[in-house]
């Protein structure tokens, strides 16, 4: 079986050529400012880079744009902070499971982490507890961690709550890191509002939210992967196809959802909720991007970490 860092990277060739790699690796580059003054050597610009940091003279001789890299005082450390509860283990806007669309967030950011030489650790879990394992580099490191992401989510999983994980970062992770939030759609109240305030006292954040499927397709539309007739869901999902809750197996059956006024309400409904939660993120100094399936991750990470450069 292919290891799934093998995947991430397949799916990086895939859903991105040369000259959008380029740009996302650059932009992550730029997410860390701490540097030294040990010059290390040139490379080719990519969008993203910082302009300073462009050496004029070698780019006149070489004839293009030319980056000059340097030695960083300190490896930055990158902690990955995810579910691993069985609402990840729903179907996500695209009909993909949301755990595969995480598994690859996650790989993508972690190897861009490794590529720049920074270390990588996981923070995880569910209601019934929260597992981490220490920062390390290297590829096979990065391996084990999408494992445990992967290996952990599941329908007999307890159910989410990601502000366990947060608690446990905020109570357990000491120094300044970079945590990347990969997590379903969270409703805002005031106590996550403060914790992630506290959190973003301390670390850079970035979140990512991975969407959920919808009440009903809109007309014309088809899933993009067949789940059959049980198919798992935060919410009833596809018309002619009954779904069940993950929270508690309940049947979801769709005839209700193709009325129009249970429709608007529940457009409503999730509209206040993402507004809520985007303002509470905004709120804490939390950059946050969105994706709805396992196409969306590339440029939605390009679209995070470039928001994340411009806001600091």
């Amino acid at each position: 079986m292919a290891g799934l860092l093998q995947r991430v990277k397949s799916k990086m060739a895939i859903f991105a050529h040369r000259k959008a790699r380029g740009m996302l690796d650059g932009e992550y580059g730029s997410v860390f400012r701490g540097r030294s003054l040990d010059f290390d050597d040139l490379r080719a610009y990519v969008p993203g880079d910082e302009v300073r940091d462009i050496d004029w003279k070698a780019s006149a001789r070489h004839g293009s744009p030319l980056i000059r890299r340097y030695v960083a005082v300190r490896r930055q450390t990158v902690l990955l902070v995810t579910d691993t509860g069985r609402n990840m283990a729903a179907e996500a806007l695209s009909g993909e499971v949301k755990k595969d669309i995480a598994v690859l967030a996650l790989g993508v950011l972690g190897y861009l982490a490794h590529r720049h030489g920074d270390l990588v650790g996981l923070v995880c879990g569910d209601t019934a507890g929260t597992r981490s394992l220490p920062a390390k580099g290297g590829e096979a490191h990065l391996e084990r961690l999408l494992r445990v992401v992967d290996s952990h989510t599941n329908l007999a999983a307890a159910s989410s709550r990601i502000q366990d994980q947060l608690e446990y970062t905020a109570r357990s992770i000491k120094g300044r890191h970079l945590l990347f939030v990969v997590a379903d759609e969270i409703a805002a109240d005031a106590a996550t509002g403060q914790l992630l305030r506290r959190l973003s006292a301390q670390h850079e954040i970035l979140w990512l939210t991975i969407r959920d499927a919808g009440l009903a397709p809109s007309p014309g539309t088809e899933r993009i992967s067949g789940a059959g007739t049980d198919s798992y869901a935060g919410t009833d999902s596809y018309a002619g196809t009954d779904s069940y809750s993950v929270a508690d197996s309940a049947l979801l059956s769709w005839q209700p959802a193709m009325s129009a006024g249970v429709r608007a309400a529940y457009l409503q409904a999730t509209d206040e909720r993402d507004a809520a939660r985007r303002a509470m993120l905004r709120g804490a100094g939390i950059t946050e991007g969105e994706v709805g399936g396992s196409a969306d991750v590339i440029t939605g990470l390009f679209a995070l970490l470039e928001r994340h450069r411009r806001a600091g």
